[in-house]
């Protein structure tokens, strides 16, 4: 899903697929395994979400013949979708997996500076 013409949104994609593992390595071997499990999860929390993005933009972008209320309503439904889709996974980790808070949202935060570095790129 990440793969294909490099549109902005798959690059941020790709950066936060990096991020993550990054991310879970470090916090792991300085903080320990919980920790990094944590960082790991928050961190795949974020690129979840975005991948809902990639998907949406795709199916946009096959659809050249769609109207601008048409995108209205997909850009929204989209944005929903990706709030579900946190809450879900922010509910699983911290209330289901019982992951560490902190780490979890720092990994979340983390995944999102993968927004930063797709923005210098063009």
């Amino acid at each position: 899903m990440i793969f294909g013409p490099p549109t902005p949104v798959r690059r941020v994609a790709r950066a936060q697929a990096v991020l993550a593992p990054v991310a879970a390595v470090i916090g792991g071997a300085g903080a320990g395994v919980g920790v990094g499990a944590a960082l790991l999860y928050g961190a795949l929390a974020a690129v979840a979400v975005t991948l809902v993005l990639v998907w949406r933009e795709r199916q946009s972008m096959r659809h050249p013949g769609w109207d601008q209320r048409r995108l209205l309503r997909l850009f929204i439904r989209a944005g929903l979708e990706r709030m579900l889709m946190l809450g879900v996974l922010l509910y699983a980790g911290l209330v289901l997996l019982a992951l560490q808070p902190l780490p979890l949202l720092l990994g979340l935060v983390l995944a999102q500076f993968g927004w930063l570095a797709a923005l210098g790129r063009k």
